[in-house]
């Protein structure tokens, strides 16, 4: 089940829509500077890759401002693990509920990006498409989607630069230095 998010016309659904929307409409050195005071020096990531069972599709997602489908993917909370942060974001993500027993580490497994300071821990899993019910928010994640690998709609720079480190996507051919961040 994919498609767009409706608001469920509580008040909270509708204050944190209107968090996102501000959030996400300001500059990115603004949003850059605000994400550091929060958690200076490097910020660091959780991203999941959720592929089908054949590896011929992956789940991506469309969020604000939707130039494009990244992976589902978050900040790590103060004092959390990496692989807690993964399951936790995908299940706020997408309504996927899985244990980190159900993951693993990609290879490589952290991405550092210098330029941007901040690291992504990259973990892993399958998952049998149709077997999977997806659940957006509509404030966070627009919509979430299966895709297939050698047909990907148009994908955010960030997880463009990421997914080239596995030999996916718009990047993976270019040569590792032209991919920092």
């Amino acid at each position: 089940m994919t498609g767009r998010g409706q608001s469920s016309g509580n008040a909270a659904s509708f204050v944190r829509s209107a968090i996102y929307k501000t959030f996400y409409s300001l500059p990115k050195p603004l949003k850059r500077r605000i994400v550091r005071v929060v958690a200076p020096t490097y910020t660091v990531g959780a991203v999941m890759m959720v592929y089908s069972p054949d590896k011929t599709r992956l789940l991506l997602l469309r969020q604000p401002p939707g130039h494009g489908w990244g992976l589902p993917a978050g900040l790590l909370n103060r004092g959390e693990r990496p692989e807690t942060a993964a399951v936790r974001e995908l299940g706020e993500e997408t309504g996927i509920k899985l244990t980190i027993d159900d993951i693993e580490l990609a290879s490589p497994n952290a991405i550092v990006h210098a330029r941007g300071r901040w690291v992504d821990m990259v973990f892993t899993t399958t998952l049998v498409p149709e077997d999977v019910t997806l659940e957006v928010d509509g404030a966070e994640v627009w919509e979430a989607q299966w895709h297939r690998l050698d047909a990907l709609p148009p994908i955010t720079v960030a997880a463009s630069r990421l997914l080239a480190h596995y030999g996916i996507g718009p990047y993976a051919d270019y040569p590792a230095d032209a991919r920092i961040d």
